[in-house]
Formats: structure tokens, C-alpha cells, sequence
């Protein structure tokens, strides 16, 4: 096989590729210049085409494997590579999910250089962690008012009990001194989301934790896991490295992947985690869902769009109040 040059298969941006993958039990291959899936069932083994130049980010979980031929591709492609436990969520006790990314020294500058400007200064970095709790707060109410099948079943930006919650969210958004009110601010309105939902779905009893094995409980922890991919194919593509959160901890690893994948998880994940467990969904039509929805919603171009106003606006403006 002849050696391709990266800039051939990125015709199709990255916020506009159409595929996000996670595989197990099957072999990961190299084979006639494009890169497979290999199934091994009874009688025979089935060979599953990539469309590699049209994939953000490819999810291995238990029983896979991947050759270094392919590794190298899906590299030349700008292909996020994420190994997980079974289900796209870590294995019990095991560790956090393991991102590699492809090496590249020819994305973009401006944005990480954007980024810095304001970082390193407390209250332009809090106003940062603003602007993404007001965009994550505004994408959810956008979401849940269009979107038919969430309206119906009951994820309504009307009822009086949600507005009422995300305008008091707002409000404490604005007056939070300090990043820990800030985060104490977002896990109260999370909190307040995940009881709207268990009640709508007769799930009184229901108490978020990850290594818990009820369903819903368990398409949180995938749903998120997606949303974690394609916050950390956003960073990678825009060349800003994942330790310079706003929200997180400046020394938790991989924070700011959390802090742009919050800004879908809540409109997108939770209720559609909350509908398939209610609806006895299995797993693969709940990561249906939420790919279909992320795709729907333009999940992937809204992050693209805020990171980027982010490092863009504070370098061109750094006294820009995002209040």
C-alpha cells in the first residue's frame, strides 16, 4: 500500500463527519488500504468497512484488538482512538477511559495561543467557565423546545418545574465568585434534572452513581462516555491540550474534555437515558439514539463553535466580559 499524505482524507471536517464507532469483540485491522473490523461468528468471519476520513472518534471496548498498520491510519486521518470498558464506560474499578491521540504538527496555533491568554488570569479563566455554563444551559433549552420526541415525552422547556430551575441556574451563574460555586452551582441543576426525569419516568427511587447496574444509571455512564469523545476530538482538532480546564481543576486529568462535553450531556444524554431505560432499551439502541440525536442537534459543531469563540474572543478582546 502506498503512504498517503494526512491532507487527503481531510476533505470532510471533523464537525461535520458523520461517525462515531464503538466496537467489541472483534480485531481492528489494516487490510487493501482501508481499515476493517473483523467479527468472528460461528461458521465464518465477516469483514466491516471504517470510512475512516468521515469518523471522529473510534471507541474499543472488551475483547478487541487493533493492528499498528491500522493504529497508523486512522492517525494519517485524525481518527481519536479511545479504549474503554464494556458498554463505552470503564470497567468496574478500572481506570478512566485512556484517549490516544493522533500526533500532528500542523493543526492550528491561534486557538491554543487564543487560549492562553486569558487562562493563566483567575477571573478571565471564571469567566470562561461562564460563558460555558450559560451555552450549556441555552443548547438544552433549544434542544428540549424543538425536539418532538423529547417533548412528548415530557422533557419540556415549558413545564414550570425545568424553566424555573434553569432560570435560578442562571441567576447563581451569574453571582458565583469563584469556580467551586460555580461547580457546586452545575451539580445542583444536574441533580434538580435527574429528579424532573426519574419522577417523569416512575423512577422515584433513582440515585446517580456510576458503578451503579440499573439501566439508567448505565446509559449515563455510555451516553457520557460519547459526549467525552467528541469533546476530546473538538480539543484535539483545535490544538488546545485537555489540562487547560476552566471548570474542572487545573490539575484533574483530562478536565477540560469534561467541561465542553457538559455542554451537551444535559440536553441530549440524561433524557434519552432516562426514556431508553423506561422504554427497556437495549444498549446498542440507546447509543443509536444518542448519536442519532448528537447528529440531529449539531452537537459536534456547537462545541467546535463555543471552544473556538472561546480562544478567538479573549485574544482579540481581552477585557470581553463573557458574564
Amino acid at each position: 500500500m502506498d503512504d498517503f499524505s494526512p491532507s487527503d482524507l481531510k476533505t470532510i471536517l471533523h464537525s461535520k463527519r458523520a461517525n462515531m464507532y464503538y466496537l467489541e469483540h472483534c480485531r481492528v485491522m489494516q487490510k487493501d488500504g482501508r481499515v476493517l473490523y473483523l467479527t468472528e461468528a460461528r461458521k465464518d468471519k465477516q469483514y466491516f468497512n471504517i470510512p475512516i476520513a468521515n469518523t471522529t472518534v473510534i471507541l474499543l471496548g472488551t475483547g478487541t484488538s487493533i493492528t499498528q498498520a491500522a493504529v497508523r491510519m486512522l492517525a494519517q486521518a485524525g481518527v481519536l482512538l479511545g479504549f474503554c470498558g464494556g458498554g463505552g464506560t470503564p470497567l468496574y474499578m478500572g481506570n478512566e477511559i485512556e484517549w490516544l491521540s493522533p500526533q500532528s504538527e500542523y493543526r492550528p496555533t491561534e486557538y491554543l495561543q487564543g487560549w492562553m491568554s486569558f487562562w493563566f488570569n483567575d477571573e478571565k479563566r471564571l469567566q470562561a467557565a461562564k460563558t460555558l455554563q450559560h451555552a450549556r444551559i441555552g443548547y438544552l433549552r433549544k434542544v428540549w423546545s424543538h425536539d418532538r420526541e423529547l417533548m412528548l415525552a415530557g422533557f419540556d422547556t415549558a413545564d414550570p418545574s425545568i424553566s424555573g430551575a434553569l432560570d435560578a441556574s442562571l441567576a447563581q451563574i451569574d453571582s458565583a465568585g469563584k469556580t467551586t460555586y460555580l461547580l457546586a452551582t452545575e451539580a445542583k441543576l444536574t441533580k434538580q434534572l435527574y429528579k424532573f426525569a426519574a419522577r417523569l419516568h416512575k423512577m422515584e427511587g433513582f440515585i446517580r452513581t456510576r458503578e451503579s447496574t440499573d439501566a439508567a444509571n448505565g446509559f449515563l455512564n455510555h451516553g457520557n462516555y460519547l459526549a467525552y469523545g467528541l469533546a476530546a476530538s473538538t480539543l484535539w482538532v483545535l490544538g488546545i491540550p485537555h489540562a487547560f480546564a476552566v471548570m474542572h481543576g487545573k490539575t484533574r486529568r483530562g478536565a477540560l474534555v469534561f467541561d465542553v462535553a457538559d455542554l451537551v450531556k444535559d440536553a441530549i444524554v440524561l433524557p434519552w437515558a432516562f426514556i431508553c431505560a423506561g422504554e427497556n432499551a437495549t444498549e446498542q439502541e440507546f447509543r443509536q439514539q444518542c448519536l442519532r440525536s448528537f447528529a440531529d442537534h449539531k452537537a459536534l459543531d456547537f462545541m467546535f463553535d463555543h471552544v473556538k469563540m472561546l480562544a478567538q474572543g479573549q485574544r482579540e478582546n481581552r477585557e470581553t466580559n463573557y458574564g
